[in-house]
């Protein structure tokens, strides 16, 4: 035992020496910052989601439903219209459809970032109408507002996630805004 002690206390010496971490003293009066969400949200959807009353700047003022907006954080979902239409298949498909295949129905804010809202329905048969809007949202506090890309996959194995062949997707050809109706998304390409 006494020969492991002089060997533990040489290992915590050379992990203090080495850690490079500064680590600054704690302040109790500090007051927290907010952090950096641009890399995550698309342009303005932080702006609407932290604006408030005591929020100096001069950008939009918040949506509905959102913090500082006045009201409760639910409003936005009935305060918004989803967007509606259908999904397709091309006939030229017809006969790849996975058995048992989960539908997607996929809204984003441009080509990139997370989804703003998804839709999953499993055993879908086409042609499914649709209906996605801010109840489906995946980040509260992300405004449901246009344009909006709309996007379908049907997908053999349940799982959003993963991309395997023999699933199937398509796009709507026009980006779409709250309140649109008869938008159709048109699965047309295998992967």
């Amino acid at each position: 035992m006494r020969a492991l002690l002089p060997a533990l206390l040489s290992l915590f010496v050379c992990l203090a020496v080495a850690c490079d971490r500064k680590i600054e003293r704690y302040d109790p009066n500090e007051k927290p910052s907010q952090p950096d969400l641009a890399k995550i949200f698309p342009p303005g959807a932080q702006r609407s989601a932290m604006a408030g009353p005591a929020s100096t700047g001069g950008g939009p003022p918040p949506a509905p439903g959102m913090p500082g907006a006045g009201g409760g954080g639910d409003e936005a979902a009935s305060s918004t219209e989803p967007v509606r239409g259908r999904v397709v298949l091309d006939p030229s498909l017809a006969g790849r459809v996975p058995p048992h295949a989960t539908l997607f129905v996929i809204a984003r804010r441009g080509n990139a970032g997370p989804p703003l809202a998804v839709k999953r329905v499993p055993d879908a048969a086409l042609p499914y109408t649709f209906e996605i809007g801010p109840d489906d949202r995946m980040i509260r506090q992300m405004p449901f507002a246009g344009p909006i890309q709309l996007s379908a996959r049907l997908d053999a194995d349940g799982n959003a996630t993963t991309r395997t062949p023999g699933d199937l997707q398509g796009s709507a050809r026009a980006a779409a805004n709250p309140g649109d109706a008869n938008v159709e998304i048109v699965i047309d390409q295998a992967l």
